[in-house]
């Protein structure tokens, strides 16, 4: 596994498991079991997606089976939108802390810049941000988490959050890659085979064809490889944290493969045309209504 050092100092896997919509011990023990053995060493889950009890009962059985421990994870999960607030926020990441059977966190992040059942333009949605980010500064100092970072945040969002962060965000899950390079701060990308719609464009198949590669790998290549420059560089600092979600064995080994083996990257043409796909389509609910 290739990792990054964050600005704490901390290194992070650059590939991990995405476990959204992965629900039910069976289910999740066989995906953990084959990303395992195949190298992942980051799990992403949160609090929305009810697994993290089944990922902790997994992991307890399953890091012995690899010879592994705690510290070979990088273990991290989210806020729940309803748990925004100072005292919610700190309870929320210990009730998960004990779903996933961890003294700590690697990473702990307010997954979305909005409080659960209030209108999505309510100004207070601000203050319960900055109370939430203050919960999360203090589970960082006690040592409860080892990092902390946002998801879903704009451009105006994190302005305002400039305002009264006393601690850097590690992480960063939205597609802005110049403010994480300007801030010092690691892109984490989700989604990032756009719900398996871009695995059919044209495009991608024939670089697909061309390298070797499924379509699957070209998609996760490219959102690997973003922040490269002229892609010549090979520097793991300036690769993309990717997190794609997958049940199949066969996907899971196939999607870290093209971190693991060999060196066929992608030409800066086969970025750019990918780049180009740009349709303006979210695959997720729009961050930019929330006031």
């Amino acid at each position: 596994m290739k990792f990054t050092e964050l600005n704490t100092g901390i290194k992070m896997p650059l590939f991990g498991l995405g476990t959204y919509g992965l629900v039910g011990h069976d289910v999740l023990y066989n995906a953990l079991d084959a990303a395992l053995k195949s190298g992942y060493r980051l799990i992403d889950t949160a609090a929305v997606y009810k697994n993290e009890k089944d990922i902790g009962d997994c992991l307890r059985e399953l890091l012995p089976k690899h010879g592994l421990s705690r510290d070979d994870l990088f273990l991290e999960t989210k806020l729940d939108t309803k748990d925004h607030g100072l005292e919610e926020a700190y309870s929320a990441c210990l009730a998960s802390l004990e779903k996933l059977q961890t003294d700590y966190l690697d990473l702990y992040i307010i997954h979305w810049p909005a409080k659960s059942k209030i209108k999505s333009d309510d100004p207070r949605h601000a203050g319960f941000r900055k109370d939430s980010w203050t919960a999360l500064e203090k589970l960082y100092k006690e040592g409860k988490v080892r990092n902390i970072g946002i998801s879903n945040y704009t451009l105006k969002h994190l302005k305002e959050m400039a305002s009264y962060t006393t601690i850097q965000p590690a992480v960063l899950q939205t597609d802005l890659l110049q403010w994480c390079q300007a801030n010092n701060v690691h892109l984490q990308t989700y989604r990032s085979l756009g719900k398996s719609k871009l695995l059919s464009e044209p495009v991608v198949v024939t670089i697909a064809e061309r390298t070797n590669k499924t379509p699957a790998q070209v998609l996760l290549q490219w959102a690997l490889q973003q922040d490269l420059g002229r892609w010549t560089s090979r520097q793991l600092a300036k690769l993309i944290c990717v997190i794609p979600q997958s049940t199949n064995p066969d996907h899971i080994a196939e999607n870290i493969d093209i971190f693991e083996h060999g060196d066929n990257w992608l030409t800066e043409e086969d970025m750019l045309n990918i780049s180009d796909l740009h349709c303006g389509e979210k695959f997720c609910w729009d961050p930019s209504v929330v006031p």
